[in-house]
């Protein structure tokens, strides 16, 4: 079984087009017949159909809605769930981005994913790319709690630690790239108490930031966090 075959089996769909599945997976550093338009419209699709998922509970508010939605389609969760569906290993990049890492690049891999539900949109139609979402999202929809808290991912973050008398978290620029009007920022947040570090990246510092506070977030729910009264762990 070819590697692309094994995709569509770990994905639950096979293409009828399978020219469209190669284009899904092929940067613009390999070609002009790359992903971007692909992933333009798959960016358009993976709103609706998440928003759909979302609205189906029937109790969260407006505000809950939408701050759920923009965590579940954010960078750092697309790129997540390339890496769980193994896009990264399949992904045709030209050598400059093969060389610099390029498999591993959040960007590179949410858009690579935002591309492959446009592409099941076109080949198989709006129920085939809801039926991806909801098998890629799984038990990550099953988890979320709608009605919790619509703060941002910071806000959170402090909150969370300030409530068992902790130290705020720090922020700290790993890097930065590009040109100045369109630099890409990583952003590394540390919780010195407990020795644990998290990154995120993005457009701006501050989404950086809010991506590296929400991993770090998701990392304390995952069972760093120590319960309240118990004593952290030094680093």
């Amino acid at each position: 079984m070819s590697a692309l075959e094994q995709l569509q089996a770990r994905l639950q769909y096979r293409f009828r087009d399978g020219a469209l599945l190669r284009q899904a997976l092929t940067h613009r550093s390999h070609g002009a017949n790359n992903n971007e338009r692909l992933e333009f419209l798959g960016d358009a699709a993976l709103n609706l159909l998440v928003a759909t998922l979302l609205y189906a509970d029937g109790e969260a508010d407006e505000g809950h809605l939408s701050y759920w939605r923009a965590a579940l389609v954010r960078e750092a969760t697309l790129a997540e769930l390339a890496r769980e569906a193994g896009l990264g290993e399949l992904l045709s990049l030209g050598e400059g981005e093969q060389r610099s890492g390029g498999r591993r690049r959040h960007s590179i891999l949410a858009d690579a994913l935002e591309a492959l539900i446009g592409a099941v949109y076109l080949d198989g139609g709006i129920e085939a790319a809801g039926a991806l979402v909801r098998r890629l999202y799984g038990e990550r929809l099953r988890q979320l709690d709608l009605r919790a808290s619509a703060k941002d991912a910071k806000t959170t973050l402090q909150e969370m630690l300030q409530g068992r008398k902790m130290q705020l978290p720090g922020y700290r620029v790993l890097q930065t790239s590009g040109p100045p009007h369109a630099q890409h920022f990583v952003v590394q947040c540390e919780v010195v108490e407990l020795g644990l570090q998290s990154a995120g990246e993005g457009p701006s510092r501050r989404t950086a930031e809010q991506q590296a506070a929400q991993s770090m977030i998701e990392l304390l729910r995952a069972g760093a966090m120590p319960s309240r009264g118990q004593p952290a762990a030094k680093p």
